[in-house]
């Protein structure tokens, strides 16, 4: 035993350390306390790494690491986020057979009957919480994400923790499910295994996803798992599971023309194969809405994702420099139009990947959708943290790591939220894309030089 310890000190001392600094993290951090967090974040980032590095050979000590990291969060509220009381909300709603899609919170608590105040639990605290922009538009959080929610109310009652605990053991339960199928991915790939826990050890993934209360990790799993099917061809599977993951978050309906190609290497089926997998994809996805459907849904559910691309504006790259040259040309914020034309270059850039690439092989298919959601974020008009979870578990089955770096410098977004109220630093909001693009293009370069020197041998 002493044996053991005196072998394992190093390890030892760096989760403790970790530990110690995820609790301060989590409990006796604000928001507003940029230099605090960003000391935080980076000595986590560092110890994790070591913590990743020294114990490389043996998974399944990292693995019970990852999930005593994350056991740390499960009883404080978030503190780097406010969507958490818009989830509680919508979860109360369902269970008493309200749709969240019909009403904003406005339109409840401005309702001169008080009616609706008296059927959601805490519904002042709750409104309160969670800030201007989901106390005013309708929600916008797809089927299964309301199903987590409403499973949270039915297993919590009236307690706002209770309903963070629940909500936060499923986030967990869906890291641990990419955690093992991930494996399984890396493994059928020929791959290092212990890549997955770029993932599932990165302090962003643990801080944003299981801190925060982000669904991004319950996508990814469906998504995950939808990959790992389609590698062994069980199409039909993947394209359900693929239909799941797109009801949680929709940004996996981004990668479905890129699977053009990946059929296509079946002459004879592949067409009819494609089209049943769009079929199933987009009938999943359909059923798990139907309880929700109306005109007025439709309506309502649209014109939330809209204002995503026409309204809000956060941590952008290109949109920021194409705002500021509007500015300097007109004279105005130009979002109205640049979010409209944005999406559609996106649009086509993804169907450059589909028809240009190869896309035959599991590990290109999930290239291209590396590059084909970073593209999408680096031409957004509003990049939340959590958002880069999604390139971040691609790129570890892949060969590139620029969104590792990504989930270190998007830390720096944090500083508009300060004592003062919410105003971003541009140079700041500079920094963590140069940092981000510069090392990408350095991939790009080393990539290359390897696959010259691999030829001429």
């Amino acid at each position: 035993m002493l044996t053991t310890l005196k072998n394992n000190r190093t390890s030892i001392l760096l989760v403790f350390l970790c530990m110690l600094f995820y609790i301060v993290f989590a409990y006796d951090l604000d928001r507003s306390d940029f230099i605090k967090l960003i000391i935080l974040f980076g000595a986590l980032f560092f110890i994790s790494y070591k913590i990743i590095q020294i114990n490389q050979d043996r998974f399944w000590l990292l693995a019970g690491i990852g999930i005593i990291f994350r056991l740390l969060f499960i009883a404080v509220l978030p503190n780097l986020s406010q969507d958490f009381y818009r989830f509680i909300w919508d979860g109360r709603l369902i269970t008493q057979g309200i749709s969240p899609y019909l009403f904003t919170p406005e339109n409840y608590i401005e309702d001169t009957s008080n009616s609706f105040v008296t059927i959601v639990n805490q519904a002042q605290e709750l409104y309160n919480g969670m800030g201007s922009l989901n106390r005013s538009h309708f929600s916008n959080y797809p089927a299964i994400n309301q199903l987590c929610f409403a499973i949270a109310s039915v297993f919590a009652g009236k307690s706002i923790l209770g309903s963070v605990m629940v909500v936060r053991i499923i986030l967990i339960l869906a890291d641990i499910g990419i955690l093992c199928i991930g494996k399984k991915l890396l493994v059928k790939l020929h791959l290092n295994p212990n890549q997955i826990f770029w993932y599932f050890l990165n302090p962003f993934i643990v801080i944003e996803l299981t801190g925060n209360l982000h669904f991004e990790g319950v996508m990814l799993f469906f998504l995950i798992a939808s990959l790992y099917l389609l590698h062994q061809k069980k199409w039909l599977g993947s394209a359900g599971l693929l239909g799941i993951s797109v009801s949680v978050k929709l940004i996996p309906l981004l990668f479905l023309p890129l699977y053009y190609r990946w059929f296509s290497t079946d002459l004879n089926k592949g067409f009819f194969k494609l089209a049943g997998f769009y079929f199933i994809v987009l009938g999943t996805v359909i059923f798990t809405f139907t309880p929700f459907l109306s005109a007025q849904f439709i309506s309502n559910f649209s014109e939330t994702i809209f204002l995503w691309f026409q309204d809000f504006e956060f941590n952008a790259s290109i949109y920021y420099i194409i705002r500021w040259m509007g500015f300097k040309i007109v004279g105005w914020n130009m979002i109205a139009i640049i979010g409209k034309i944005l999406p559609l270059f996106v649009i086509l850039v993804i169907l450059l990947f589909t028809f240009l690439r190869k896309n035959k092989s599991t590990q290109q298919l999930i290239t291209s959708m590396l590059f084909g959601v970073s593209i999408y974020f680096l031409f957004s008009t509003t990049i939340h943290p959590w958002y880069i979870a999604t390139p971040l578990l691609l790129s570890v089955f892949t060969k590139y790591n620029f969104p590792v770096i990504w989930s270190l410098a998007v830390i720096l977004s944090y500083t508009a939220y300060g004592v003062d109220g919410f105003s971003e630093n541009l140079y700041l909001v500079a920094l963590e894309y140069l940092l981000v693009i510069g090392f990408f293009i350095w991939e790009l370069i080393q990539l290359r030089k390897e696959t010259v020197f691999s030829s001429k041998l």
